[in-house]
């Protein structure tokens, strides 16, 4: 998610293709197409035998007068391999991905943002007529482990080890991971999808408070007042959301504090291990976490009639596609954020963060025709200005301390 100078190890040609430099100096200049120049002076003079290679004296007897003729001649390492013209220093083409890294990382947001909009919309019109948000939750996890299997089987990526220790770190971090994400669909299921995203807009609110009271870390008073604009706005968009009930509220509440004890296991769990295998074992741990519950709260009633009235109203072969895309498009959103991410600055990761919540509202109003009041519209405003500007502080504060870290 290049180009490269041909000759990357800058080895010198034959001597054969050095040519004379005009110099007034008793100067040996060695050229090759793919490094810098480099002088060497010589510790006798030329004309008297001291010749110099690489910092070594070749004894005259060892050098003939025909090769003193063109040992201080500029090489071509391109003209020796490829018999191209004397003096073109050939380099590899300029790829598109190097030439272009903008338009890369543009792409790559373009690519969370287009994932994480369709999952969000599959994933609504698929409670429209099974309403049964820890099964499906089990799904999209489910699917992902497989796409993960599978991609460890042809190697791409190469699975990475796990031991003992690592998988107890590990645990916490899955547990939260899969709690918050119950109570999302949770959430999801019960209310309007740009509703449970307003509330999850108070999630850096829990991540300060976290900082602050649990890992015992010093929060500038700008940051908090910064998060002010945010607690108003959903307190706003809360009190007129006309698809309001307080299990959709509570339900993305609690997917707020899930999320935030996971950002804090995580800083414990960190490690060497790439992300894409941290994330395949955090995605197995967390199945094995979401399948009791949701055999035990949802299981009697599937099989009564749950999958029945599903199949009834859309098809069996529909039903099956919806619930399998929606675990495809849940895992690449998730995998394709990481791989943004880490491509970009903290404060451009978050100005993304935030912008991506502003498409999910705007695109799942615009699709659901969910109909706002004016004070939930505003209040909506309100709270995402609030999260962009935090995130903007935090990254400047991020920033500036990892500079001052530097200098010292």
């Amino acid at each position: 998610m290049e180009s490269r100078v041909l000759s990357r190890a800058g080895t010198f040609s034959p001597l054969s293709h050095f040519r004379k430099l005009p110099s007034r100096e008793p100067t040996a200049v060695f050229y090759n197409s793919s490094v810098a120049p480099v002088t060497a002076k010589a510790t006798g003079s030329v004309a008297d035998g001291g010749n110099l290679v690489w910092g070594r004296q070749l004894r005259p007897a060892l050098i003939s007068p025909a090769l003193k003729k063109v040992i201080l001649q500029p090489c071509h390492a391109t003209a020796a391999e490829g018999g191209d013209s004397a003096g073109e220093a050939k380099v590899a083409p300029v790829g598109f991905f190097s030439k272009y890294p903008a338009l890369v990382t543009g792409f790559f947001f373009f690519t969370w943002y287009f994932l994480n909009v369709i999952f969000n919309i599959l994933n609504k019109k698929i409670y429209n007529y099974f309403p049964y948000p820890y099964f499906v939750s089990v799904i999209h996890l489910a699917v992902g482990v497989v796409y993960c299997l599978i991609s460890w089987t042809v190697g791409l990526p190469k699975r990475a080890p796990i031991d003992a220790n690592l998988l107890k770190l590990l645990i916490p971090v899955a547990f939260c991971h899969a709690l918050g994400h119950v109570t999302s669909n949770v959430s999801f299921a019960a209310v309007a999808v740009s509703f449970t995203h307003t509330v999850k807009a108070l999630e850096p609110f829990f991540n300060a408070a976290a900082s602050q009271f649990i890992l015992g870390q010093s929060i500038p008073i700008t940051l908090w007042l910064s998060l002010a604009p945010v607690v108003l706005g959903v307190s706003l968009a809360s009190l007129t959301e006309l698809s309001f009930n307080w299990l959709g509220f509570i339900s993305a509440m609690i997917s707020n504090i899930s999320f935030t004890y996971r950002s804090i296991y995580s800083k414990k769990a960190m490690t060497g291990m790439d992300s894409t295998n941290i994330y395949a074992y955090i995605s197995i741990i967390a199945l094995i976490v979401c399948l009791p519950p949701a055999i035990i709260l949802e299981g009697p009633t599937l099989l009564k009639h749950g999958f029945s009235d599903a199949i009834a109203q859309v098809g069996l072969v529909k039903f099956v596609t919806d619930l399998f895309w929606v675990g495809m498009f849940y895992h690449l959103y998730n995998q394709v954020a990481t791989n943004t991410l880490e491509r970009v600055a903290p404060l451009t990761h978050a100005v993304g963060n935030v912008l991506k919540r502003v498409f999910v509202i705007g695109f799942s109003i615009v699709i659901f025709g969910n109909k706002i009041s004016t004070q939930t519209g505003i209040g909506t405003a309100i709270a995402i200005a609030g999260v962009a500007l935090y995130s903007l502080i935090k990254a400047k504060l991020e920033e500036e301390k990892r500079v001052s870290l530097s200098l010292t």
